[in-house]
């Protein structure tokens, strides 16, 4: 039997606003099914928006569906709230949950009290908990004076203190350094060799690759796709992208390759519209039969000063006739050169940013 059993999910937020209260509606979650089983470590993964909160408020018992079934450990989350309630904990992302003036020990004595944990079990229990979190030694300091992930790890243990046999992450690593993240990712291994049931919602491909045993991807409210991480890799491994580039001896074959490297999913495109610029350039038409305006375009254009000389030169003409040309096409090269480089170091420039980004 699965410990959590969800069945044609929905949620439907709705929102008045402006003068004339004009509602809006919006479709948070919309018709999503899954299972997880005992002892599973299950992902909920999605950019920004996709439902991922939302859903697992529902599961919880924080928010209410507009549709469906929810089941968690044989419980309804509508008809036995306080059954689901007593046997699951709940760890969110940011600095919210803590009091910062109490030290890590004190927070958790005081979430013990209210989570009904026995006075007698009470010491030992937090210590376990500070152990597998990693925290044994800095128990007595000031929340105030913690980093980001040791709140978190704190955020765990406090989840932990009733022994839940399903424990929910709602992106546990936002806004952790590279350092803090891997600790606790970390944290999260040493649950699911205890045996505890999490299930996790991240936007961090690399984090649920690296912990969750089966993935839901969602976007739009709805699962897209489902499956242990290799078999979605697989899924998005079928084909191959082939980048078609057109160099020429000038910039803008440079500048074109920079644009192919960087921006793999529109390759093609840059490449047939510098295709069709060159047809219109003059390299299958003369400049001369070519209307004014597309004429004054091809100017510009690397290649079309160069095939012109070249043909005069094949017609007979001396070097000197084409002089002017060879000069143009010089000139313009070095200037695609230049936008050639410019654009690579910006793309360089990009994608370094992006990968800080991602690895925080």
């Amino acid at each position: 039997m699965a410990i959590i059993d969800v069945s044609d999910l929905r949620r439907t937020l709705r929102s008045r606003s402006g003068l004339r209260r004009t509602e809006k509606v919006v479709e948070a979650v919309r018709g999503i099914s899954f299972q997880v089983e005992r002892g599973e470590l299950y992902g909920l993964l999605g950019p920004n928006g996709a439902g991922k909160t939302t859903t697992i408020k529902m599961l919880i018992t924080l928010l209410l569906p507009t549709g469906g079934r929810i089941e968690v450990l044989g419980h309804d989350v509508v008809a036995s709230p306080r059954e689901v309630r007593r046997r699951v904990g709940y760890v969110f992302g940011g600095d919210r949950g803590l009091y910062e003036r109490l030290s890590g020990l004190d927070n958790l004595r005081y979430f013990a009290e209210l989570y009904a944990v026995p006075a007698r079990e009470q010491r030992a229990r937090i210590g376990e908990l500070l152990d597998l979190v990693g925290l044994t030694g800095r128990e007595k300091e000031r929340v105030e004076g913690y980093s980001r992930g040791m709140r978190q790890r704190l955020h765990i243990a406090r989840g932990l203190l009733h022994r839940p046999e399903v424990l929910f992450l709602d992106e546990p690593s936002i806004g952790i350094d590279p350092v803090g993240a891997r600790e606790l990712r970390q944290a999260v291994k040493a649950l699911i060799a205890q045996g505890t049931t999490v299930l996790l919602t991240t936007h961090y491909m690399f984090e649920a690759d690296e912990l969750c045993d089966r993935i839901a991807v969602l976007a739009g409210g709805r699962i897209v796709a489902e499956g242990t991480p290799e078999q979605l890799k697989q899924k998005v491994s079928v084909g191959n992208v082939v980048a078609v580039s057109a160099f020429a001896c000038t910039g803008l074959g440079l500048a074109n390759a920079a644009l192919s490297l960087r921006v793999r999913e529109v390759a093609v495109l840059p490449n047939l519209v510098v295709g069709v610029l060159l047809v219109f350039a003059g390299v299958n038409v003369p400049l001369s039969e070519l209307p004014d305006w597309m004429a004054a375009v091809a100017a510009w254009l690397p290649l079309t000063h160069g095939i012109a000389a070249a043909r005069e030169v094949a017609a007979g003409a001396g070097l000197a006739s084409v002089r002017d040309d060879v000069l143009a096409e010089a000139g313009l090269g070095v200037l695609y050169v230049v936008v050639g480089l410019a654009l690579l170091a910006w793309f360089e420039r990009e994608s370094r940013r992006k990968a800080t980004l991602d690895v925080a």
